[in-house]
């Protein structure tokens, strides 16, 4: 009879325990969640802003056109550069340059924070002034943390 009665406290327990940790998953997975959709709606709205305010000339001979929100984490630029045609262009060289550039700028920007805190991959394409694609430049979460 003993026996019985500290079987059926332990299935109690166990039931219990089983239910706490049930209860605490569906917490964390909503709460992560949430702070995600938080995230999201951040960016989408840093996104939007930046396209209210484009074309923009962001340095001597650059324009960004245009950003986009892509597959999950990835954020593209779109840019020209209005003293470029392709043509006559030295593309790897510009292309090197530019690259470098980026790392520097995508490591140290204080407008990309939100970016770099969530992992996002940072795409940017470039076209010339005549509107024919250039080159992308990707940059991955790795290389500028």
């Amino acid at each position: 009879m003993q026996d019985k009665q500290n079987r059926k406290k332990q299935n109690i327990l166990l039931l219990a325990v089983i239910g706490i940790a049930v209860v605490l998953a569906v917490f964390f997975q909503f709460y992560l969640s949430e702070n995600k959709d938080e995230v999201n709606s951040e960016i989408v709205e840093l996104v939007a802003k930046y396209n209210k305010n484009c074309p923009l000339n962001i340095q001597e001979g650059i324009r960004l056109d245009s950003v986009s929100l892509h597959e999950k984490q990835v954020v593209q630029y779109n840019l020209t550069l209005i003293n470029v045609e392709k043509i006559t262009a030295e593309t790897d060289v510009i292309k090197e340059e530019i690259e470098k550039s980026l790392l520097s700028t995508a490591k140290a920007n204080p407008g990309l924070q939100v970016f770099r805190d969530n992992d996002y991959t940072l795409i940017y394409s470039y076209s010339d002034k005549k509107k024919v694609f250039l080159f992308t430049v990707k940059i991955l979460p790795d290389q500028y943390k």
